[in-house]
């Protein structure tokens, strides 16, 4: 079925729909994975975008139950250069195709990514429209340019949890505040959601803390009544500068707990602590960024997903503990008197390299140095 990807600049790109007829659209985006697709549908942080993936042949290893990053697909659409039918491998459960369909997500190939790669790149993420129906350029191009803009979006609501919850080890459990009481003997740690993996809750969980997840607006005053011993900020989709709650929230944390954020969560605490945010031309997207880990000197491989970046060059109480090599942008800090540290890449993974796994250990032993627990 044939189908068109108008972005708003007028550029535009022929495919087929290997997913049925429909029509979405969302700010177009590329990714660099050769493997991992996925742990990317699932993502939280990818709502709102249509995602391109650079390596040409996607879907031959298939889809199953065991590498999703949340309870539903969180991508607008996914655009390849070839979709793989017939997947081979012996935990599949079902096909690419399949899995988009059955969660009603658009999937085009036949599309030349490179040179939507190469477009980008130049001019650019941007918004797109994807359709079956209509397929005057023209006229998916105007649509396109009447989308809301990423910037000033806020979208860390839309994909929170509306519930408290705690992971069990393999799911999400919701709970009820009035008869919640912390189960396990490692320290408490409140996590905010805000559109959180589930391979960071598995690393926390194995760092021994005891988890409670919580939606993006609550309070600090929420937050304070349960009496938690640390505080986790997450990853998460949209504009951080926008996402006002957790902002506030987090000025009040910085002075009673020790508090780690991830990708968003970085983004936020580094505006809680007067930074600034600012949006990347195209934004980080891959498993294969090149990282500097400033005081060790060593190079780090990660995962990375984020399209907004902090400045905190004018902040002399915060250190820059890690850049990134590519574009020497900003991809970790911490305070130099306070429990407080930050990265804008992925740690935890899923997908991509473990280089960086040892961030949930030094949260750990910060958390264990400023409370003795």
């Amino acid at each position: 079925m044939k189908a068109i990807l108008a972005l708003e600049d007028g550029t535009w790109f022929e495919g087929t729909s290997f997913t049925g007829p429909g029509e979405t659209g969302g700010e177009a985006i590329f990714n660099t994975g050769m493997t991992g697709y996925q742990e990317v549908l699932t993502d939280p942080s990818y709502v709102g975008q249509m995602v391109c993936m650079t390596y040409p042949l996607i879907g031959n290893y298939g889809v199953n139950p065991k590498d999703v990053e949340s309870h539903k697909v969180g991508v607008e659409a996914f655009i390849v250069k070839e979709c793989c039918k017939e997947p081979s491998n012996w935990q599949a459960t079902q096909s690419l195709p399949e899995y988009l369909k059955s969660a009603g997500v658009m999937g085009i190939e036949g599309v030349d990514t490179r040179a939507l790669t190469r477009h980008l790149r130049i001019h650019g993420a941007m918004r797109g429209v994807i359709s079956t129906s209509e397929l005057d350029p023209a006229k998916l191009s105007a649509r396109a340019k009447a989308l809301p803009s990423m910037e000033g979006l806020n979208l860390a609501d839309r994909v929170s949890a509306q519930k408290p919850y705690v992971w069990t080890g393999t799911t999400t459990r919701d709970v009820d505040l009035a008869t919640f009481a912390w189960a396990g003997t490692g320290p408490k740690l409140v996590v905010y959601d805000f559109g959180v993996k589930w391979n960071i809750l598995r690393l926390l969980a194995a760092e021994g803390f005891d988890m409670l997840v919580v939606p993006s607006n609550f309070t600090h005053e929420q937050v304070s009544a349960l009496e938690p011993d640390a505080v986790f900020l997450s990853n998460g989709p949209g504009d951080p500068a926008v996402v006002e709650n957790a902002i506030e929230a987090t000025k009040v944390f910085a002075d009673k707990y020790p508090v780690a954020g991830i990708c968003l969560g970085h983004q936020i605490m580094g505006l809680a602590l007067g930074g600034k945010t600012y949006k990347l031309k195209f934004g980080h997207h891959g498993c294969n960024n090149p990282v500097l880990d400033v005081e060790s000197g060593k190079i780090e491989i990660s995962s990375q997903n984020h399209g907004f970046c902090v400045d905190i060059d004018h902040l002399p109480e915060l250190k820059i503990t890690h850049r990134n090599l590519n574009d020497q942008t900003l991809e970790g800090f911490a305070h130099r008197s306070k429990p407080l540290i930050a990265i804008q890449f992925h740690p935890e993974a899923a997908p991509g390299p473990h280089d960086s796994g040892y961030f949930f250990r030094r949260f750990r032993d910060l958390v264990r140095s400023s409370t003795g627990k």
